[in-house]
């Protein structure tokens, strides 16, 4: 039986000894013959020093990690590898690495998305793999030479989670062993990849399911046990499964028509893609490059998460005390897509946007994005906890940076990447920045707290934080989103993928009371 551990890696059942340090490269027994014991000790599902602060990181090839090598492997095979490589060797995210490596190696077509399922698929099951691998080996699997272990990796999730032929499987595996990896693992990985071949992948999550109930749910939808733990806190335990799932699911890719631009009618003609169910600007596609479209390179829409445009609309949508006069507040901006569908909205109402980000690069991202709208957004390089503006605004937003849960499913390796230790941080950080957005609103005001993350640290519990030490009292945000059912039983909006096909964004609406004295 294998354990989920809190921080998120799995523990190792590998029983140390004399066996475990053969180098023969054959698993020291027939695969599904059970071993007696485990060894205790944080083993992490990814290959690198940032889960493992205690293992070194290997030295780098450089002749093979910055271009494949020649090989006589597929080239989608080839490119998939170097992306995991890059993944776990130096934190690089896969969504930015990939194309450009399609792209350099002329995989097109079938083969370009070949490739990409491989390598996604590889990095959101990166927890399963490892634990089958390990059940599988001679050696401690974070142990092997350069490369070999993402090259495993790649192999059994085509072996068990794809219909790619176990031969095809493991003759590429091998191969890529030998000719990007390690030569001397040839072996090594041929004995793996048909221990690993004997069985189906249930026979596999049934024999290395932990205990406990939210561990075995964890383990079968390949999260860590501490992530699921958080939306089971957040959902009940009864949704759990299918939850994760989500994440595993690629996402629609959601455009949002700019108000004043082109409505979500016209935008869905053009794209072929079908008008949201939720946001009267949103408009899903099933698929495709939304940056190579005409509509997107004009400013006429943009790539934004339904989900994200219901949270911009609700602060203009939002009740406020007393006349709006038109000053408005994004307190941390970047990298401006609610930003700039604010500013869209705050240019029908004849309103000013200010819009705050302490990075200088996601600074420019926001000017960027609100290239068509600059005339009524400006945008501020500043803290958002003290950015030295006046206070006084009708309407606040404070999309704090979280933990970044609700939006799993778009970078597939983040899961393995996030830990439960962390959200103190970042809870910290979101109160500070809420007790700012408190003085920069004004009596009657209405503030936005919204985070794209379900774990009620970073939610509900900033909520209940503000709500009791400074001064505000929580509205209706229910009627913000009129169309979206089973959205919590809090007067807070929480957005799931499964329920609803956006991201899992949180948002309170909170208002300071006219009658305050407390407004600083």
């Amino acid at each position: 039986m294998s354990s989920l551990n809190s921080s998120g890696g799995f523990r190792s059942r590998t029983k140390r000894g004399a066996a475990a340090d053969k180098q023969d490269g054959t698993p020291k027994r027939e695969s599904g013959q059970r071993r007696e014991g485990h060894r205790e000790g944080h083993r992490p599902p990814h290959n690198n020093t940032r889960n493992n602060p205690q293992r070194t990181k290997p030295e780098r090839n450089n002749n093979t990690h910055h271009r494949p090598r020649r090989s006589s492997v597929d080239p989608a095979r080839v490119v998939a590898l170097e992306v995991l490589r890059r993944v776990s060797e130096d934190d690089a995210y896969a969504n930015l690495v990939l194309p450009g490596l399609l792209k350099e190696e002329g995989v097109r077509g079938r083969d370009a998305a070949f490739a990409t399922e491989v390598t996604y698929g590889t990095l959101r099951h990166l927890g399963v793999l490892d634990e089958i691998i390990q059940d599988c080996s001679t050696r401690d699997i974070f142990r092997l030479d350069d490369g070999v272990l993402d090259a495993l990796r790649l192999g059994v999730y085509q072996l068990l989670y794809t219909r790619v032929s176990p031969h095809a499987a493991v003759d590429t595996t091998v191969t890529l062993v030998e000719e990007q990896c390690s030569p001397r693992g040839k072996g090594f990985a041929n004995a793996v990849m048909r221990a690993v071949s004997k069985h189906p992948l249930e026979w596999w999550l049934d024999r290395l399911q932990p205990q406990g109930e939210i561990a075995a749910i964890a383990f079968k939808e390949s999260h860590p046990t501490w992530i699921a733990e958080s939306f089971a806190k957040a959902l009940g335990i009864g949704e759990l499964a299918e939850a994760l799932k989500a994440d595993s699911e690629r996402p629609q890719v959601h455009l949002v028509a700019r108000p004043g631009e082109i409505t979500a009618e016209e935008l869905a003609l053009i794209t072929g893609g079908e008008v949201g169910q939720y946001s009267p600007y949103a408009v899903r596609l099933s698929e495709g490059a939304p940056k190579d479209l005409d509509v997107i390179r004009e400013g006429l829409a943009g790539v934004q998460d339904e989900g994200s445009q219901l949270i911009a609309r609700a602060l203009v949508e939002g009740a406020v005390e007393g006349e709006d006069q038109g000053r408005w507040l994004d307190l941390c901006a970047g990298p401006g897509g609610k930003t700039a569908l604010i500013a869209s909205l705050a240019r029908i109402d004849q309103a000013h946007v200010d819009a705050v980000e302490i990075s200088e690069h996601r600074a420019k991202l926001v000017r960027q994005a609100t290239t068509n709208v600059q005339d009524v957004c400006d945008v501020h390089i500043a803290d958002g906890r003290n950015p030295g503006l006046n206070p006084g605004y009708d309407r606040v937003l404070v999309d704090a940076p979280c933990s970044g849960l609700g939006s799993l499913r778009r970078r597939p390796e983040a899961r393995w990447r996030k830990r439960e230790s962390d959200i103190a941080e970042l809870t910290s950080l979101q109160r500070e920045l809420l007790e700012s957005a408190v003085k920069l609103t004004r009596p009657g005001g209405l503030i936005i707290y919204s985070t794209c993350s379900p774990d009620l640290r970073e939610t509900r519990g900033v909520v209940d934080w503000a709500i009791s030490n400074l001064g505000v009292e929580e509205l209706n945000a229910h009627i913000l989103v009129p169309n979206m059912e089973s959205v919590g039983s809090y007067p807070s909006v929480q957005m799931w993928p499964h329920r609803h096909g956006t991201d899992a964004m949180f948002f309170a609406a909170l208002r300071l009371p006219a009658t305050s004295s407390d407004q600083g």
